[in-house]
């Protein structure tokens, strides 16, 4: 099976970027997994993981400073268009965001965005719902102790040595 065609779509500030330097590590039904580098150059983040939790809702990425050094998992709120026929994926950021630092430290950002796009009619009304819904899900699995299962398909492919 030959890799999808994958697209980051972000509402603010809008733009909607092929990214065809990922390489797909993974993928099935529920999941695609991907190894990255960034896209703009950052003084702090230069390299990752990303796992793309489809049905869930989610992007879960392990982000990594330019020595190795792991800065912390992010995780976004997303929805997706899939298109068949293309095999194209577009991966909607739904601007609510929870970053989990190495030492446990839970951080939740950008949801002044969520409003700023409902005013802007960025979003729909259902939109932000399932902005929140996911975002709720997210936590959820966070406070109950269980996030090392959403990290797990990623640290599997890195243990494996298989990150293309």
């Amino acid at each position: 099976m030959a890799d999808p065609i994958l697209y980051r779509k972000r509402l603010i500030p809008e733009e909607c970027i092929l990214l065809k330097d990922d390489r797909v590590l993974s993928r099935d039904a529920d999941r695609i997994i991907t190894a990255w580098n960034t896209i703009k150059p950052r003084r702090d983040l230069h390299h990752g993981y990303s796992c793309y939790y489809l049905q869930e809702g989610f992007k879960i990425s392990k982000f990594y400073r330019e020595d190795g050094s792991l800065l912390y998992w992010y995780c976004d709120i997303v929805t997706y268009e899939h298109h068949p026929d293309t095999d194209t994926y577009i991966v909607t950021d739904l601007l609510a965001d929870v970053i989990v630092y190495p030492d446990g430290f839970v951080k939740v950002v950008d949801l002044d965005e969520l409003v700023t796009a409902l005013n802007d009619n960025l979003i729909s009304e259902d939109t932000l719902k399932t902005s929140l819904r996911n975002l709720n899900s997210l936590l959820e699995i966070i406070y109950a102790g269980k996030f090392d299962r959403l990290q797990a398909p990623i640290e599997q492919i890195i243990a494996r040595g298989t990150d293309g």
